[in-house]
């Protein structure tokens, strides 16, 4: 007797929470390793750079392509194969034995990321009714978010026991536990129709967002105006306008621009960019201020942000009731405004505040990302059809991993602005005064060391004036947030252009 489909969703939707997390396990847990990585394999700063731009440049190349290959070849045989790929480049990392071959690991790494993420959430269409979509890619957005926490808390606990590497095996038992799920209870679902294979557009597409994704990186690290900034940023600008023209021409365009013609689809997956930018300048300043004000370990600061994940679950639990009752459009502006709210209260910190403001503040922004997350990704990817849930989701994917780009690099300058704007140093040498603008850390270490109180007062004091004005500038997209979810979010969400998920699972019960 076969088992229920209803229930057998809900199986499967427990696999792709698993794909989930390996992804986010890794996005937090190598800041962690690198110090030690940098002794043990001799690496410069320009490579411990690429240990993580590798990764990333080959994550926003690939996304769309991996809709594509989804879509084209099923769904669940590229989810299987990614796992496969990412546990495989999992084990390189953690037995690296150089910077190259470690950057060459990653780089795979990020592909099966890349696999992985469009992937996951292009199932969710598929496989759910317009009344289930919302609780399904709560459960899997909130396990993307528990990763943010839980990657510091087991990374941390691994380096203090084992060596650099365990932090990479840590992906290998999930890869295999999400594997053996993914095989046992999804189902396999791809388009209809295979269209030709669109060169141009893939060529464009990978080209555009990894020249645009290194832009970012480089403005972070070297500054908006330099060259290694503009030039990638608007060469990849200037192919990702060649890439529209080309889809235009073409008989069977890699991406529908259609698509961007829904206000479901193209305000949705602008809210959610929003979201991702502020959560990104969240996630960036608040382990620094743990650490370096209130004097945590990595350990301790990533218990520090269970509040935000405790918030961000109950509002997953209760968006999609909240969404029926009163409507998308009001349920994300609900969850906007909260969001901001506790933005704003956290930008009343001082150097006198201590775990209890920061837990609320960020509590009260989980409660309200958890409010809009689900819903504004239910309205981008409930537009998609099953013939192009798979690109369609990889374009959504990309546009949010660019703006959480985006968010991290801007916000982490607007961080070192006030900073540096804030600090005193007259009297000190020129090179402790380098040393001190470098980053707090940088600016701790010399106060210690000079056994100076008011210079590392003047630190801490600059370093939460400038976390102050991060939350504030976070806080007021927030309520811009609002304003586009009040003028273009539908009010009411109609049917989707998905399958009948229930007979597709009867139909994969009964092959």
């Amino acid at each position: 007797m076969s088992a229920d489909p209803g229930a057998r969703r809900w199986w499967a939707v427990g696999a792709l929470v698993l794909a989930s997390l390996v992804v986010g396990f890794d996005v937090t847990i190598l800041s962690l390793a690198l110090p030690v990585m940098a002794d043990d394999l001799s690496a410069n700063n320009v490579e411990l750079q690429w240990f993580v731009t590798s990764y990333t440049l080959v994550f926003a190349a690939g996304m769309i392509p991996a809709g594509m290959l989804g879509d084209r070849y099923g769904r669940k045989k590229v989810l299987l194969g990614a796992l496969v790929l990412f546990g495989a480049a999992s084990l390189a990392c953690a037995y690296a034995t150089s910077p190259g071959t470690f950057i060459g690991a990653r780089a795979v790494l990020g592909l099966g990321a890349a696999l992985i993420m469009p992937t996951t959430l292009s199932l969710l269409p598929v496989m759910f009714s317009d009344e289930e979509r919302p609780k399904a890619i709560g459960a899997v957005a909130g396990a993307a978010m528990l990763a943010y926490p839980l990657g510091p808390i087991l990374g941390g606990y691994l380096l203090n026991h084992f060596w650099w590497g365990s932090v990479f095996l840590i992906n290998v038992p999930v890869v295999i536990l999400a594997f053996l799920a993914v095989s046992a209870w999804l189902p396999e679902s791809r388009s209809k129709e295979a269209k030709r294979f669109d060169v141009g557009g893939l060529v464009f597409s990978s080209t555009g967002l990894a020249a645009m994704t290194y832009g970012v990186i480089q403005g972070g690290e070297k500054g908006w105006t330099d060259v290694t900034t503009l030039a990638p940023l608007l060469g990849g600008l200037l192919v990702l306008v060649v890439f529209v023209l080309w889809e235009r021409r073409v008989a069977d365009p890699l991406v529908d621009l259609s698509l961007f013609r829904s206000a479901r689809f193209t305000t949705g997956t602008l809210l959610g960019t929003v979201i991702n930018f502020t959560m990104f300048g969240v996630l960036f300043t608040m382990p620094q201020y743990y650490q370096a004000i209130l004097g945590t370990d990595a350990l301790g600061s990533g218990f520090r942000l269970l509040p935000m994940v405790g918030g961000l679950l109950v509002g997953v639990s209760v968006a999609p009731r909240l969404a029926k009752a009163i409507g998308p459009r009001a349920a994300v502006g609900l969850g906007l405004a909260l969001l901001a709210a506790g933005l704003f209260y956290g930008a009343t910190t001082d150097t006198g505040s201590g775990t209890g403001l920061a837990a609320a503040w960020t509590a009260v922004y989980g409660i309200g990302l958890g409010f809009a997350l689900p819903t504004v990704m239910d309205a981008a990817l409930g537009t998609l059809s099953e013939d192009s849930a798979g690109v369609g989701s990889g374009v959504n994917q990309s546009i949010r991993t660019l703006g959480g780009s985006f968010g991290a690099a801007i916000l982490g300058s607007i961080l070192n602005s006030g900073y540096r704007g804030g600090l005193e140093l007259d009297g000190l040498p020129e090179r402790a005064q380098d040393a001190v603008e470098e980053s707090v850390f940088g600016g701790l270490a010399v106060a210690r060391a000079t056994h100076s109180s008011s210079l590392a007062d003047s630190v801490s004091a600059a370093f939460v004036h400038g976390l102050d004005v991060v939350l504030v500038v976070s806080g007021g997209l927030g309520l811009l947030g609002v304003l586009i979810a009040v003028v273009w979010l539908p009010r009411r969400v109609g049917r989707s252009a998905a399958q009948n998920a229930e007979s597709e699972h009867e139909a994969a019960d009964a092959a």
